[in-house]
C-alpha cells in the first residue's frame, strides 16, 4: 500500500523550510548542514527572492503551509527579514522565522521578539547550534499533533 506525505503523521515527512541568506558560502553550508538533519531547504538568495517564494506557496494554496519553518538573514537585498515577518504577521501567518544576523544590537533583537522571531543567531555562530535550534522548532511541530 503506497502512503501519500500529506496522510503520514508530521513526524515522520521531513520539515520543509525556506532558506534566505545573501552570503552565498554561508548559504550553502548551512543549507547542505540542514539537509544532513533531515530537513527540506529551499534555499533564496535575498530578500525579493524570499517574497516571491513567500507569495508563490500562498498562491498554491492559501497558506504558507508548504513550510514549516523559515530561516532567514535580516539584512539582505531587497526586503530585509524584518520587513518579512511584518507582512506574514499582518497576514497572520504563524509559520516559524529563525533570524540569523551581523547586526545583532538589543534594538534589532527586540524588533525580532516583537514580531515573533523564534530565535535570532548572532554572526558568526556555530552552524551546529543553528541546526539544533531549527530541530528544536521541528520538534514542537511534530509534537502538536501528539
Amino acid at each position: 500500500m503506497r502512503v501519500s506525505p500529506g496522510e503520514l503523521p508530521k513526524a515522520l515527512v521531513p520539515a520543509r523550510l525556506l532558506l534566505a541568506e545573501d552570503d552565498v558560502e554561508l548559504r550553502s553550508l548551512i543549507a547542505t548542514s540542514l539537509r544532513e538533519d533531515g530537513f527540506e531547504v529551499v534555499e533564496v538568495a535575498d530578500g525579493n527572492a524570499l517574497v516571491d517564494r513567500l507569495a508563490d506557496a500562498m498562491a498554491a494554496d492559501g497558506s504558507l503551509d508548504g513550510f514549516d519553518l523559515v530561516v532567514s538573514d535580516i539584512r539582505m537585498p531587497g526586503f530585509s527579514a524584518l520587513e518579512v515577518m511584518t507582512g506574514m504577521r499582518r497576514m497572520l501567518f504563524r509559520t516559524p522565522v529563525v533570524l540569523i544576523t551581523a547586526f545583532g544590537d538589543a534594538k534589532t533583537h527586540e524588533r525580532a521578539r516583537r514580531l515573533g522571531a523564534a530565535r535570532v543567531f548572532d554572526k558568526p555562530f556555530d552552524v551546529d547550534e543553528l541546526c539544533a535550534g531549527v530541530s528544536e522548532r521541528d520538534g514542537e511541530r511534530c509534537n502538536v499533533g501528539l
